[in-house]
């Protein structure tokens, strides 16, 4: 048995020394499957038929069998005549004989294993060692938050040969269990991640939880933790006394092996000194807040002790990027927006989460539906009064309280000028029947047993199920991207036309202002006129003028810009007539692109207007390039320049002062950094695109667009699909009618299998027409059922690649998405 790619069935008997029926005790076994809709190779899958309250696995052995499954691990004698050729091994307890099988299996390597626990952050310290290691290590790492004590065993399973480095997190809830998970994963290295109060819930008191957790390194030989947390400092080196274990420390006290000396934050990055065994260390972290500070010193710490280099630790944190979000924004009832966060329930992720709402600038409204926390173990009457000091800091509409805790402690919420309490979240259903939110921004806090997600269903708007995922960190992440190739003290224009690109509208608006981008650039006053009613407060540039709109030009303080002596003249009467003088402007020059402007021609004649008159108060002057992303251009993309700093320096010398000086697009930015001047407008690229392979390389994906399965049918052959049956079967096909169609913003050209989508991992193509709300895919290779999720663009099918298909471009795709499907946005 070299490695696990060689178990059989008879091995695992043995393994697991217990009695077994095995008619094919040769067979081979690579997969373990737990969820009979999740199985992908029926003839390499052993399945283990775990108990739990909702399910019991023995239901769903008919299932799997008839789908191929032939290897078994059960606790109750199943009927030898229904299954013939089926081998069952029967133990006393499915889950502990899947944590044995792991256990086996994670000592068949000899690989350095670093395990993680603690309170919070182990995801995010999993997912960023595995960032910052990957280029030294080939890594095995849990997937998502695979922690529990199915998920352990699960994620331990992956391990094999070709990896040098595991890391595997470990949660838990209850005294005891650490103990079954110790020996799945056994680190060699620990990491105690952040003790705080979350999941208190089943322990006696807090030091109890951290003993428990302690248990994950009774093997470890090194252990990282942060000193700082002085009941973590002490019960960790209690434990480390009874145990071999060699400490790294990091915090801001003496003690500490590496000692955070200081600590500068900036608009987007942290500056932290650091003395690591008398050596300094000057490192950059790209984030600003406590947690990810926390977590990425964390990492650092863990870096040095498998001997990474601090000048390397330095390079890698510039490549640290956020990981997959949890917070959820959607679009409520009422003209509401709802925000969704029953992932945890504590007081450190209510802070993220209240962060994230203050973000939020669509509604003056803000509301907090809050449960008991139960999971914190804290007294209440210390617990609430922390949380009601917190909230003092927060301009909170209304504050809902759900559980009999708040009900007791509602006087110390009276400073908020709206506030309910109920016992539970079925009293506040009822009300909500009779008095919905209405124009708020809703963060939903609610531990998992007060079920929130029915408060939920009942705020969010009913859509059907296409939607557009937007990931608030990958735009974050892109932004930050282009802003480091930009020279000091060069402005950023965020553009936000046509729907931010199809990705939303004040949604998009609020993180670019909560991320610091200095100006904002749209194509129609009404465009920005949403924004303003959002909350947005950054200066607006509406690109195409028309006189229709400077009414809401002036009433919404927006910046028009001019590209024609007709628009000139027609804004400069309206504002004379209005008495206003020194209104900001943005004039448009023609440097080669031929769409809007001023051309060379016109120069004179415009440098002549704008010095005699008083309306104006010019802002910027700008031009456009026509062929920036591409090198065969490169001559003409010198020559508009060249043509725009005559243009702009003749303005700058008839008005008498300087002005912002733009033509740099998004592919500019970096193909042409001396055309970045004063400003460079960023479009496309802020969404995840860029023509540029290097530059793409270097970005997040932000939209992922997903439908589900309708209905699934067996055809035979000669049978048609769709209108004018333009697709005839030529042999029996299993066709899937998923949700989206051309209304939705699917192009029609992609029927007929031109288009592709990923149903479970696996491309099927389009089979007949596009329909308008709907169409069908050719599943007969895929296992897939109704309801499945469908995959239309993302990070594992690209929409340039559905643009290529569709013989157009990712902006038209990302801009033709209908305002019917449903926007999600996504924050951490």
């Amino acid at each position: 048995m070299a490695n696990r790619l060689t178990y059989t069935i008879n091995d695992i008997n043995v393994i697991l020394g217990y009695s077994g029926r095995l008619p094919a005790p040769g067979n081979v076994v690579r997969h373990i499957v737990i969820d009979s809709r999740r199985l992908y190779f029926p003839d390499t899958s052993i399945f283990f038929a775990l108990h739990s309250r909702q399910n019991d696995g023995h239901d769903f052995i008919p299932i799997l069998y008839e789908k191929g499954v032939r290897n078994f691990v059960v606790s109750r004698e199943i009927p030898a005549n229904l299954y013939p050729s089926a081998n069952f091994v029967i133990v006393p307890h499915v889950l502990a004989a899947l944590q044995q099988l792991a256990a086996h299996h994670r000592h068949h390597f000899r690989y350095p294993v670093v395990g993680i626990t603690g309170s919070n952050g182990k995801t995010i310290v999993k997912e960023w060692l595995f960032q910052l290691l990957n280029i030294s290590y080939n890594i095995v790492r849990s997937p998502k938050s695979y922690n529990s004590q199915v998920g352990v065993p699960l994620s331990v399973w992956q391990m094999d040969a070709v990896h040098s480095l595991g890391i595997f997190e470990a949660g838990i809830s209850l005294p005891g269990e650490m103990k079954l998970l110790q020996p799945v994963i056994d680190p060699s290295i620990g990491i105690f991640t952040f003790a705080g109060s979350a999941h208190n819930e089943g322990f006696e008191n807090e030091i109890q939880k951290i003993k428990e957790k302690l248990l994950l390194f009774t093997s470890c030989k090194q252990l990282v933790y942060c000193a700082d947390e002085k009941l973590l400092d002490e019960e960790v080196k209690n434990f480390a006394a009874n145990h071999t274990i060699k400490l790294c420390s990091w915090g801001k006290g003496s003690h500490a092996l590496m000692q955070v000396e200081m600590m500068e934050r900036s608009r987007d990055r942290t500056r932290v000194n650091v003395n690591y065994h008398g050596k300094t260390a000057i490192w950059e972290i790209p984030f600003t807040d406590e947690a990810s500070i926390h977590n990425s010193l964390t990492c650092c710490a863990t870096m040095l002790l498998l001997g990474i280099s601090i000048d390397a630790i330095s390079d890698r944190l510039q490549q640290l990027k956020p990981v997959e979000m949890r917070l959820e924004l959607k679009q409520g009832n009422h003209n509401c927006a709802v925000i969704n966060d029953s992932y945890s329930a504590d007081i450190h992720s209510l802070n993220i989460a209240l962060d994230f709402l203050d973000q939020q600038q669509q509604h003056e409204k803000k509301t907090l539906v809050l449960s008991d926390l139960q999971e914190t173990g804290e007294e209440a009457e210390k617990l609430y009064a922390s949380i009601a000091a917190i909230l003092q800091t927060r301009n909170l509409h209304r504050f809902v309280g759900i559980g009999p805790d708040l009900v007791a402690h509602q006087d110390l919420f009276s400073f908020i000028p709206h506030t309910s309490f109920h016992e539970s979240t079925e009293e506040l259903l009822i009300q909500l029947q009779r008095t919905p939110f209405k124009d708020e921004t809703i963060l939903l806090k609610g531990a998992r047993a007060f079920r929130f997600e029915k408060i939920g269903r009942m705020l969010e708007q009913k859509q059907h199920q296409t939607f557009l995922e937007i990931d608030l960190n990958a735009l974050r992440h892109n932004l930050r991207a282009y802003r480091n190739l930009l020279k000091d003290q060069v402005k950023v224009m965020a553009m936000v036309k046509a729907f931010s690109y199809g990705s939303g509208s004040f949604e998009i608006a609020s993180l670019l202002q909560h991320a610091g981008a200095d100006y904002l650039g749209v194509a129609y006053a009404d465009e920005a006129v949403e924004l303003r009613k959002g909350g947005i407060r950054l200066p607006i540039m509406v690109m195409n003028t028309e006189e229709a709109g400077f009414d809401q030009i002036l009433k919404h303080n927006l910046e028009p810009e001019l590209y024609s002596f007709n628009i000139l003249r027609a804004f400069r009467n309206y504002l004379a007539q209005h008495r206003l003088t020194h209104y900001p402007v943005h004039i448009k020059f023609d440097s080669g692109m031929h769409r809007l402007g001023f051309e060379s021609q016109d120069l004179a004649g415009l440098c002549e207007e704008l010095a005699e008159t008083r309306e104006f108060k010019v802002i910027s002057v700008f031009s456009h390039l026509a062929g920036s992303s591409d090198p065969k251009h490169d001559a003409f993309t010198r020559k508009q320049a060249g043509s725009f700093a005559s243009a702009a320096a003749a303005i700058e010398t008839a008005i008498g002062y300087s002005v912002v000086k733009h033509i740099a697009n998004t592919a500019a930015i970096h193909r042409h950094p001396d055309l970045q001047m004063d400003m460079v407008r960023l479009g496309i690229g802020l969404y995840g695109i860029d023509e540029n392979e290097a530059m793409q390389q270097q970005l997040k994906n932000v939209s992922t667009l997903k439908t589900t399965i309708s209905q699934i049918k067996k055809l035979a052959a000669g049978e048609s699909v769709g209108y004018s049956r333009s697709a005839i079967a030529t042999e029996a096909m299993t066709i899937a009618t998923v949700r989206i169609g051309y209304a939705d913003g699917y192009p029609r050209l992609l029927s007929n299998g031109r288009g592709h989508m990923l149903v479970n991992g696996q491309l099927a193509p389009v089979v007949g027409r596009v329909c308008m709300d709907m169409l069908m895919l050719d599943i007969s290779h895929i296992d897939a059922a109704e309801e499945d999720e469908v995959l239309v663009f993302g990070e594992e099918l690209p929409v340039a690649q559905l643009a290529g298909w569709a013989q157009t471009i990712p902006y038209e795709i990302l801009t033709n998405i209908s305002q019917r499907v449903r926007r999600v946005y996504f924050e951490d």
